[in-house]
């Protein structure tokens, strides 16, 4: 890609062989992966198929036997990539009286509210926003924002500063068209601008088909991976989402 800011240190996340086991059952069995900087790599399967394990265990979450390297571009190995993370919701209060410049100051401060802002990190947590193209929301309760506006927040959040690898779960989950296009449209920009890893866990196998660079099939383990049109026309693919060849290539 022409352009790209290379802001991120990583080149490349590599799973190998990993396996999560919880009492009797297998969430992920021998997983074999690599994600890139500078791609959006789709995850996708059925319920229960072993996506959000897999993201947990990226993150540090859940014990896992295998191995997880994140790699520079001269090929040394990071011990502590910074991960960015957009959950599919938020639970709070919503009655709650917090802004939403105070809930990042919270957030990135470890403060509590009440301890108000200074000046200077007003102002960042302005520009922050800023770049989301929501500056607009700094004072606006949280509570009150609506489900696109409120993921554009928690993105702005995710990505200051900017992280080597950005995982999203179901991040458009209940978001309008409006608001779904923005958002896509702002990780696009993160993507290419600052070379990030980009990890998408959807149900939205349309913009899936749009936007990502690559698409991994889970179930359990990696039955298919490759470009959107290839996992698409696979058996697997039509044996976990139940689509016709016909009705896959209808999509837009």
């Amino acid at each position: 890609m022409s352009g790209i800011h290379n802001s991120c240190g990583l080149c490349s996340i590599e799973m190998k062989n990993i396996s999560v086991i919880s009492g009797e059952d297998t969430l992920l069995d021998n997983v074999n992966l690599t994600f890139h900087c500078g791609e959006l790599t789709a995850l996708i399967g059925k319920n229960g198929a072993g996506k959000t394990t897999l993201l947990r265990t990226l993150l540090g979450e859940r014990h896992y036997k295998g191995n997880i390297s994140f790699t520079d571009h001269h090929g040394t190995v990071l011990p502590t990539p910074k991960i960015g993370y957009v959950p599919q919701h938020l639970d709070f209060d919503k009655s709650m009286p917090v802004s939403v410049s105070d809930f990042i100051a919270a957030a990135k401060g470890g403060r509590a509210v009440w301890f108000g802002k200074n000046k200077k990190m007003k102002e960042n947590i302005r520009k922050m926003l800023d770049d989301m193209d929501c500056g607009y929301l700094a004072d606006r309760r949280l509570g009150a924002l609506s489900g696109g506006e409120l993921q554009r927040v928690l993105l702005a959040l995710a990505t200051d500063p900017v992280p080597d690898l950005l995982v999203l779960d179901e991040p458009v989950s209940g978001v309008d068209m409006a608001g779904l296009d923005l958002f896509y449209k702002r990780i696009m920009e993160l993507r290419d601008k600052q070379h990030m890893a980009v990890l998408l866990v959807s149900h939205d196998l349309g913009l899936i088909r749009q936007y990502a660079d690559k698409v991994v099939l889970l179930d359990k383990t990696v039955v298919a991976e490759g470009e959107a049109d290839e996992v698409f026309a696979t058996k697997a693919f039509r044996e976990a989402f139940g689509f016709s060849p016909e009705e896959v290539a209808e999509w837009k």
